[in-house]
């Protein structure tokens, strides 16, 4: 694995971790949206990551085994929670059902706190990686000062 592979790995990590933090920001943004696009209540969403081998040449695609195990990551899909939505007792909403019941998204706002620390925390992982290979780097070139 050469400077530039860690680097794109490490990129990719980044980018997925931020599609992640703008899925996780609009699922608390609507954690009371009780009209979505489908007429509904808001529904959760969920990044959906997939592995995937860096090669970018037909270079890199020739060199040994090793580099084939390197994986970066990607973001594949958002997808809808599956769960239904909570129901809440608020007779006076004018989403109210015959009940007295509104259905709410099926958004659990500490669950969803809990994924952004996770996201933020995987973000700054890559940040050092890039920050260590860089550093690498820098210590190769002085060696042939």
């Amino acid at each position: 694995m050469d400077f530039f592979s860690s680097m794109r790995v490490s990129a990719s990590g980044l980018d997925a971790q931020t599609k992640r933090m703008n899925t996780i920001s609009s699922n608390i943004a609507n954690a009371e949206t009780t009209r979505g696009v489908d007429g509904g209540p808001y529904k959760r969403k969920d990044a959906v990551f997939q592995a995937q081998t860096d090669r970018e040449s037909f270079g890199e695609i020739l060199q040994d085994q090793l580099d084939e195990q390197v994986q970066g990551v990607q973001v594949t899909d958002i997808q809808d929670d599956p769960n239904p939505p909570r129901m809440v007792y608020n007779p006076s909403h004018p989403d109210a059902n015959e009940e007295g019941y509104v259905a709410m998204p099926n958004v659990n706002t500490v669950l969803e706190m809990a994924n952004m620390i996770s996201a933020q925390r995987s973000y700054e992982a890559n940040v050092t990686a890039m920050g260590a290979a860089k550093a690498m780097a820098q210590k190769a070139l002085e060696i042939g000062r």
